[in-house]
């Protein structure tokens, strides 16, 4: 076994390695991840009584040539995320380890619920971002899509239990240090005390190795992450947003300092009512995948500015889709 700490994710139908120390790993079976280790059963076990005791052990193995600790990922509702685990001689002390976050995205809402951990690697304060009702999508960087980040938002516009997903991204802290997140990601079907169903995904974060990228997965062939970077401009602003409902789902280039981001929040019209049947004809044209036009947006003074819009729809994931919105001043 590797002497790094190996966390692994214990939502699926078999605990996976999700990061090899700070390394991310695109989910392997750990029966398959330790297929030549001796002790592949011990660490199973262990495994196994960390998720059902929710505590961290140290064991030895049968033979005593081994030690086998673990600690627990446990979200605030008490479920366990993951588990680290790390195996070594006795006679030899773990690395330090990376501390994994867990944390909750309601599928159905758009909200998530944070540990304290999982907001410091994230490189927030965790005193002044407490850790529950953030928008998870505000967390995302301003940037094209990465593969890793385009299934994550697929997760979003297509909320199906069963889906998973291992990505990281650079961003900065709380102080403007850069840093890199690891984050894997399961959805499940959760039934609330009302009886309805909404899907949660369950995931855990930690601080990455900045010099070690995402681990490889089959593209969706003329992906959004590299539809993005081919509409950039100087003078354009991107944005992805839902095609059902034109919610944005997250900005990839800075947002305009004349538009007003919050109007919509506050129950304030965004788009001049005068330009209904512009927007409604930019809409039927949307269908057949482009349409472009010029609507006038409320600006933070409160009055309304022409905006040169073009939107793309593009392929998030396999069946997929997400409004690609390329806005200028006119």
């Amino acid at each position: 076994m590797t002497h790094d700490w190996l966390l692994v994710e214990t939502l699926g139908a078999e605990p996976a390695v999700a990061a090899t120390g700070r390394r991310p790993e695109n989910l392997v079976p750990i029966s398959g991840f330790l297929r030549r280790n001796p002790h592949v059963m011990a660490v199973l076990a262990a495994i196994g009584e960390s998720v059902r005791s929710g505590q961290g052990l140290s064991t030895i193995t049968p033979k005593n040539d081994r030690v086998i600790r673990t600690e627990v990922v446990t979200m605030t509702d008490g479920r366990v995320h993951g588990v680290h685990v790390w195996s070594g001689p006795p006679d030899q002390e773990p690395p330090e380890r990376p501390i994994p976050g867990a944390l909750t995205w309601n599928l159905t809402t758009g909200v998530a619920t944070h540990t304290p951990e999982s907001l410091v690697n994230g490189g927030h304060d965790p005193e002044v971002n407490p850790p529950v009702g953030r928008l998870f999508l505000d967390a995302l960087p301003r940037r094209s899509l990465t593969a890793g980040e385009a299934r994550l938002l697929a997760m979003v516009l297509n909320p199906e239990p069963g889906r998973a997903v291992v990505t990281t991204w650079a961003a900065a802290d709380h102080t403007g240090a850069p840093i890199t997140e690891g984050f894997v990601a399961r959805s499940e079907l959760h039934t609330v005390d009302d009886g309805s169903d909404e899907v949660i995904c369950r995931a855990m974060n930690w601080r990455a190795d900045p010099e070690t990228p995402a681990p490889e997965v089959p593209a969706v062939e003329g992906t959004a992450s590299q539809d993005t970077d081919e509409l950039a401009g100087s003078d354009c602003h991107r944005l992805l947003v839902d095609i059902d409902n034109w919610r944005v789902l997250k900005w990839l280039d800075e947002p305009p300092l004349f538009l007003d981001r919050h109007a919509r929040g506050r129950g304030d019209q965004t788009v001049h009512p005068d330009d209904a049947r512009e927007m409604a004809r930019m809409t039927m044209e949307f269908v057949d995948g482009y349409t472009s036009g010029v609507l006038r947006l409320r600006d933070v003074d409160g009055g309304w500015s022409p905006v040169r819009l073009m939107v793309h729809r593009v392929e998030l994931d396999a069946e997929t889709y997400v409004g690609v919105v390329t806005l200028r001043r006119a």
